[in-house]
């Protein structure tokens, strides 16, 4: 008979930033368990997770598994089996074992080469407590817990490993109690409610379905973190438009509220009007992460005086908590106006010599002289840059100027704030702060913006750096950050990745290819490498490593954004130096693959690829007058009309359409593998023949490697 099977594990309050993937990890290892014994199917199961509760709800679990019939393998004819074909002492006592009789039947089969005696057997299913008692060891042991904590059990001498003590332990086969226990509890019917606000302190639960409405009705409990987080939600919202104003918009912060109360209760409060002189995203950082408000922007995402608090008791008169929340808030507030005050008492160009006595690594130096590296950097970028703008006008020189002006001033300012007091109580305003001194100080705005963005794009989706100024500075400061840790091989190791370096060479990637910049990665890394003093790195592979390591996530990226394996591996195989250009390239491989030639050019390509690679010949010029067959005639007459309709698009850039034009080489190739033999005896012949396939190989591979479209 299967029912809805119920159980809860009653603990004191678990840690909230863990708590929606505790509740998720609970029901599922639970569910898991059971099905792999046969006691549950793919029914619905329901996870129920509240700062101090775990629970699982599990749709139709049987009573007690089918059984099984089993086909045991006992052991060699030869070994089981006397002369008289009686059975030996080993086999009685392997029947024995598995729980069978001396008189159980037997079965002979070939094994492999060897015959061998089988016993043909039905295994009972288990029962659900015995299941349900493996499922919850099961559980023990793979549930994700940040940090598990000992505690000692009533007797005064065991002891049990879990994120918190546990006080109750809930098991439910629709209205039968299961005898089960777990961290020295047996399972009951009962658990409590709201520390405050239920109706009774004790919930006995008659039936396993009874559990989420008594305890929203008489434990005044929300058991469901989904369905707490959307009333949450919804409240958040609704206090908001009372206001006419807009919740900040942050999931990680709504999960940590949700798993802080049972049941959320949403007040507006409000602070001083003078604190909103202080920058906003102090107000709010300081708001979110030390209090868990929500503050209230306006319909322009202006943050104002008013704010919501999420409360887990719901007075009639609310006004006590309002008021002392207002009241916690504001020391809060003020230190972060005194922070602000404060450090605008001293310029940031005060703060550059503090660097040098800020250690950045150990085998890296200080942050001082890695402001001075990222400067070095960026004033190449300048210069590659100015190298690539063709033509270079006297317009173009003066903007260069002062782009380079901006980026050495931005360079050496831009890590200052790192010593202020606001940065040094919120780490994650660097950048924001170092903007808002700087714009203070009266500094160029593009100096600030760049001051800001340079730690851009900070993660996946975020956008980039807005000007000039802050692109060269991003693009230094994440060269600088790869070339040094890879130089001193501080390399990301499977999920271990703590300076963030997959990260930084996603940055560079983005930015190189969404602002389409003249600059080869070669020529970057290069430019990066020689401004770090002789010594200082030690991995001497380091180039070769970051290069390929850049590459890796280029192609992953790549893949992510829809592209197809193979044409990724077409463009990539090439190393295409400026990384701007390739989505021009992976357009042009995508067109050139829905063309009716494209098959049968690429595995050409793929067959010249092996036959060039197979050659051990030295490389000579093709002599027309050793032309000879007819089809390499016409072959080589193709590529001469071909070569300049499609070189002229390649270097214009228009990928595509140089493709395109090569398109008309099918027939001319299929007709030359069709009649003519490359490997001729004639070792004069055979040359030229491969040296009509490397101007064949070179003109189509230019864009690409097509070889690598071939199925």
């Amino acid at each position: 008979m299967s029912e809805n099977l119920l159980v809860e594990l009653f603990v004191e309050e678990l840690p909230p930033k863990a708590l929606k993937k505790l509740g998720e990890s609970f029901a599922g290892l639970i569910h898991t368990s059971l099905k792999s014994q046969g006691l549950a199917a793919e029914g619905a199961v329901t996870a129920y997770a509240s700062p101090r509760r775990l629970a699982v709800h599990i749709e139709g679990v049987a009573a007690q598994a089918a059984d099984k019939a089993l086909r045991i393998k006992l052991m060699p004819v030869a070994v089981g089996l006397d002369a008289s074909g009686q059975p030996t002492p080993a086999l009685l006592k392997k029947l024995a074992a598995s729980g069978l009789g001396a008189d159980a039947p037997l079965e002979r089969a070939l094994d492999g080469k060897a015959e061998a005696l089988f016993a043909n057997t039905v295994q009972a299913g288990v029962t659900l407590a015995a299941g349900l008692q493996t499922a919850l060891a099961d559980m023990l042991k793979a549930l994700p817990i940040p940090k598990v904590m000992s505690y000692q059990l009533a007797d005064g001498w065991s002891n049990v490993h879990f994120v918190r003590p546990v006080h109750g332990l809930l098991a439910l086969h629709g209205a039968e109690l299961l005898g089960v226990e777990l961290l020295g509890l047996k399972a009951g019917r009962s658990t409590q409610g709201h520390r405050f606000e239920a109706t009774q302190a004790c919930i006995e639960l008659a039936h396993a379905d009874d559990y989420a409405a008594r305890l929203r009705s008489e434990g005044a409990v929300i058991a469901s973190f989904a369905e707490r987080r959307a009333e949450l939600q919804r409240q958040l919202q609704a206090a908001g438009a009372r206001l006419g104003l807009q919740p900040i918009d942050d999931e990680a912060l709504l999960d940590e509220v949700t798993a802080l109360v049972e049941r959320p209760n949403v007040l507006a409060c409000k602070f001083e009007q003078e604190f909103l002189a202080v920058p906003q995203e102090c107000l709010i950082l300081t708001m979110k992460a030390n209090q868990k408000y929500f503050p209230l922007l306006d319909e322009h995402g202006k943050l104002t005086r008013h704010f919501l608090v999420v409360s887990n008791i719901a007075p009639a008169d609310a006004s006590a908590v309002v008021q002392g929340n207002e009241r916690v808030v504001r020391p809060r507030l003020a230190d972060a106006k005194f922070f602000y005050d404060q450090d605008r008492k001293k310029t940031l160009a005060e703060r550059v010599p503090g660097l040098d006595k800020v250690v950045y690594h150990g085998q890296l130096g200080s942050q001082g002289e890695r402001a001075e590296r990222v400067r070095a950097i960026a004033h190449a970028i300048v210069r590659m840059l100015r190298e690539a703008t063709r033509p270079y006008t006297v317009e173009a020189k003066d903007q260069f100027d002062v782009l380079d002006s901006k980026v050495q001033q931005a360079a050496q300012l831009a890590k200052a704030d790192l010593l202020t007091d606001m940065v040094g109580e919120f780490p994650e305003l660097q950048g924001v702060m170092g903007a808002y001194y700087a714009r203070h100080e009266g500094l160029r705005d593009g100096v600030a913006i760049a001051i800001e963005d340079h730690y851009k794009p900070r993660f996946a989706g975020d956008a980039l750096p807005r000007n000039h100024t802050g692109i060269v500075l991003a693009l230094a400061d994440k060269l600088e950050t790869l070339i040094g840790l890879f130089g001193i091989k501080q390399l990301p190791t499977g999920d271990r990745d703590p300076f963030a370096l997959r990260r930084h060479a996603l940055g560079v990637m983005r930015i190189l290819i969404e602002r389409n910049l003249p600059l080869a990665v070669p020529d970057l890394l290069e430019a990066g490498f020689a401004v770090f003093p002789e010594g200082l790195l030690s991995h001497e592979g380091a180039r070769a490593d970051l290069l390929d390591f850049m590459v890796d996530r280029l192609v992953g990226s790549l893949r992510e954004q829809g592209y197809s394996a193979q044409e990724v591996d077409a463009v990539v195989a090439l190393r295409p130096p400026l990384w701007g250009e390739i989505p021009k390239r992976l357009a042009a491989v995508r067109a050139f693959a829905a063309l009716p030639e494209s098959a049968s050019l690429a595995a050409a390509n793929k067959r010249v690829a092996n036959i060039l690679k197979k050659s051990d010949e030295a490389a000579v010029p093709l002599d027309e007058a050793l032309l000879l067959e007819a089809a390499e005639l016409r072959l080589a007459a193709a590529l001469r009309q071909v070569a300049p309709k499609a070189d002229p698009l390649f270097e214009a850039g228009d990928y595509a359409a140089s493709l395109r034009e090569l398109a008309v080489l099918k027939e001319p190739v299929d007709a030359f593998f069709d009649a003519v033999m490359v490997n001729a005896d004639d070792a004069r012949l055979r040359a030229n023949r491969l040296a009509l396939l490397r101007g064949l190989h070179g003109a189509m591979n230019r864009v690409a490697e097509l070889a690598r479209l071939a199925s």
